[in-house]
């Protein structure tokens, strides 16, 4: 198990590098140098969705327990960061991120039920934004393979989310960490005790109605500050296209790359789906995949630093811990 992730990552690499040698490669290359400060530019305005996100993910912990909105939006970044570079199955970022809020004060249950609610609100936000999009895409193009596809994709996620959410409410947590002490002949009776809070801070973050619904709203502003990357990309590659083209764009490419997190980055299915959707759209092969170079430029110019500044944030703690370790002595 541990070869899947760049194993799965190699094979993306491979389907990326196949789509890009079937397009004339220097038009590619000559849209995205010639574009180079705007796309930059365009990379840099995912800074909004990653504020608006952390201010959704900041309205699920408790009043007293909330971390400034600097430090969320930096667990935001570190978060999306890890996810969207390394070969964790987008797992590693919320482990990553609930270290980060536990060590600015945020209690065990409360940061880690806050990043299940968030998990979860996130699937549902998700899926209605793909869901606007789907609809803007049929309004506007009529009903296409592509659509019909998308639309059986939509239509499994919503159930799974729900699902997701009753498990929750039945006390998951709890059940698999019961199992796991009988198993272990009774010797992780404090996993147990753990699980048992950790399933009541869940249901309390959803008990929290208006809190709960600011998140979903946050989390959907979020979803559409992002089709502004797409719409200033594109308008830098010389494709004036207005915000619904955008829109359609952002909302697709992101349940395509959700759909596909077991591949690091989503390499080559990102690729794959800006040449289908741009297909749709009426654009052409070449102008798609620089979309897509665009979008892996916001990679290195947004996620690379923050892998960056997290590792240094780390070597930061353990020096301070073990400062701390040596006076006690």
């Amino acid at each position: 198990m541990k070869y899947f992730g760049p194993l799965m990552a190699l094979a993306g690499l491979a389907l990326a590098a196949v789509l890009v040698a079937r397009e004339d490669v220097s038009r590619i290359l000559d849209l995205v140098m010639a574009s180079g400060p705007g796309l930059i530019l365009a990379a840099s305005f995912h800074v909004l969705p990653m504020a608006l996100n952390a201010r959704a993910w900041r309205r699920l912990l408790p009043g007293p327990a909330r971390p400034s909105a600097r430090v969320m939006t930096w667990a935001v970044w570190v978060r999306e960061s890890v996810n969207g570079l390394l070969p964790v199955g987008r797992i590693g970022g919320e482990i990553v991120a609930y270290r980060l809020l536990r060590r600015h004060g945020a209690g065990r249950a409360h940061a880690a039920a806050s990043l299940v609610g968030d998990v979860t609100l996130s699937i549902l936000s998700q899926a209605t934004f793909a869901a606007l999009g789907l609809g803007l895409l049929l309004a506007t193009r009529g009903k296409t393979g592509l659509v019909a596809q998308l639309l059986i994709g939509l239509v499994t996620i919503v159930p799974l989310a729900l699902v997701f959410v009753l498990v929750q409410r039945a006390g998951a947590f709890q059940v698999v960490s019961r199992l796991v002490d009988k198993l272990a002949a009774g010797r992780l009776r404090s996993i147990v005790h753990e699980s048992v809070q950790l399933d009541r801070a869940v249901w309390a973050v959803y008990q929290r109605r208006r809190d709960a619904g600011a998140c979903f709203v946050w989390q959907f502003a979020g979803w559409l500050a992002g089709a502004g990357e797409i719409w200033l990309a594109l308008y830098f590659l010389g494709q004036q296209r207005d915000v619904l083209d955008a829109i359609m764009i952002e909302a697709l490419i992101q349940a395509l790359s959700s759909a596909a997190f077991v591949v690091p980055g989503a390499l080559g299915v990102q690729e794959g789906g800006f040449m289908l959707i741009g297909a749709a759209l009426g654009m052409d092969g070449s102008t798609a995949l620089a979309l897509a170079a665009a979008r892996r430029l916001r990679d290195l110019t947004i996620f690379f630093p923050g892998i960056i500044a997290w590792q240094r944030d780390e070597a930061r703690g353990r020096v301070l811990k073990r400062a701390k370790a040596s006076e006690s002595l």
